[in-house]
């Protein structure tokens, strides 16, 4: 069996959960043995997250010091550190296919995850985290809101949640807003493409459960932005979760309820010509990837991946079509920006950098590292911590400019991670910079705020 790693891009097969043999346990483990003898030959990734590490560590202190030497039961201990960011697959691994080894470790794990999902070893307080439309249900309702978010700030509070639901007290929670960006947000005008435009000329936007229960200033920012670029917009009119926070779970089930929710309606959008908008990096991954994958004969499927964009994928193919405005008032100064994970295995390139490249009078510090946070792994109990390890490294560059010089503000595609990076920040002493998401940095930038 050749050795040499793979030199050709990465291709991914279909994922196999309709399958009985994919939520054989017995079968899985002889895959996770497989995968995890190639890694344990390899060692490439053992700077990516836990699970590397873990696997080593099991294999350097069993009786064989080989992977025939760890304990069937200790793999699930390797599965809980993956937090499916996909990096390894799409950056680091040489043995992807098209390789003979053909290895998948994300979705690999993936299987794990799901066959322990139903088996019940996931707990309930686990799935409720996950539950993103529950918790929103109480946004824009002005008292609850209120209370809530108090409540949420008292130490009391907080160790309640620790002990009851598996938040560990210290970590970063975002709060609910006083009105969702789905409430009453103006939409302009749809209008026809006009002749010689090469990207869409209009927009329909997934707001995602975080910017619509979360932040939805991020949203209003992306609306003023495309206001000022005579690109008319729609908010879609019915979305659900895009399922992303339980494929971390492996409740898969939920998953293809999700996606029986969004995509007629996101397809509609499609066949009707609009690009659709994803503002959150993992909601774009999981129409542009794992929903495709998970059903690949599903043509309306297919046809959403197609037809979802990046925002600032998007914008940046409107300035190739000579359609972006790029006069920018307002410099920013001194801009710590970081690539989030589930941004970079989109295949789209460093299309926020390219943007923010364009606004005179601003530096750039750019770091392509994972920030630790991973949707809910950086905020449970069991992993709070090792989540601002992971992130250590990024907070660090991202303290300091080339020159020297500190940030004025730092800033991350992903919501969530940019907020753990703030309290990266704060935890170890790096300054106060303002965060900024970077849709709202380039309205800014534009002078629309």
């Amino acid at each position: 069996m050749a050795t040499e790693g793979n030199l050709q891009a990465p291709t991914r097969h279909a994922l196999d959960w309709k399958n009985p043999d994919f939520h054989d346990e017995q079968k899985c483990f002889v895959e996770l043995e497989r995968i995890f003898d190639i890694c344990h030959g390899c060692r490439r990734c053992v700077s990516l997250c836990g699970a590397f590490p873990t696997l080593f560590d099991l294999v350097d202190e069993s009786s064989t010091q080989e992977v025939d030497g760890v304990a069937k039961a200790d793999y699930w201990k390797v599965v809980d550190q993956c937090y499916m960011c996909d990096l390894c697959y799409m950056t680091k691994c040489p043995y992807t296919p098209p390789h003979e080894w053909n290895l998948d470790f994300p979705h690999t794990m993936l299987r794990a995850k799901a066959i322990k999902f139903k088996q019940g070893g996931v707990k309930l307080a686990e799935r409720f985290l996950a539950s993103t439309d529950v918790h929103g249900q109480f946004a824009g309702i002005p008292i609850v809101v209120q209370v809530a978010n108090a409540v949420n700030k008292t130490q009391a509070m907080r160790s309640v949640m620790e002990s009851v639901a598996g938040v560990d007290k210290n970590a970063w929670l975002p709060e609910l807003a006083t009105k969702k960006f789905r409430s009453g947000t103006p939409q302009a005008t749809a209008r026809n493409v006009i002749d010689g435009e090469k990207t869409p000329g209009k927009v329909a936007i997934f707001s995602t459960c975080y910017i619509n229960y979360n932040e939805p200033g991020i949203g209003l920012d992306l609306l003023k932005i495309l206001n000022h670029n005579a690109i008319p917009y729609v908010i879609v009119d019915k979305e659900k979760c895009c399922g992303m926070p339980k494929l971390e779970l492996g409740d898969l089930d939920s998953v293809q309820a999700s996606k029986e929710a969004n995509i007629p309606v996101l397809a509609r959008y499609a066949k009707e010509g609009y690009a659709i908008l994803a503002a959150v990096p993992s909601c774009a991954l999981m129409f542009k990837q794992e929903i495709p994958l998970m059903f690949p004969g599903d043509a309306d499927v297919q046809l959403v991946k197609e037809h979802l964009w990046d925002p600032f994928e998007y914008l940046m193919a409107r300035k190739r079509d000579g359609l972006l405005k790029t006069e920018f008032p307002q410099p920013l100064g001194n801009v710590s920006y970081q690539i989030p994970c589930h941004g970079r295995v989109q295949n789209i390139g460093r299309k926020t950098e390219e943007m923010f490249k364009m606004i005179p009078g601003t530096t750039l510090n750019t770091i392509e590292r994972c920030s630790g946070h991973a949707g809910t792994f950086g905020v449970k109990k069991a992993y709070h911590q090792q989540a601002m390890k992971i992130g250590k490294p990024v907070f660090k560059a991202m303290a300091t400019m080339k020159d020297g010089a500190k940030p004025d503000y730092i800033s991350s595609d992903c919501p969530l991670g940019g907020h753990h990076i703030a309290q990266g920040f704060e935890v170890n002493g790096l300054g106060a910079p303002e965060l900024q998401h970077p849709l709202s940095l380039v309205a800014k930038a534009y002078g629309l705020k």
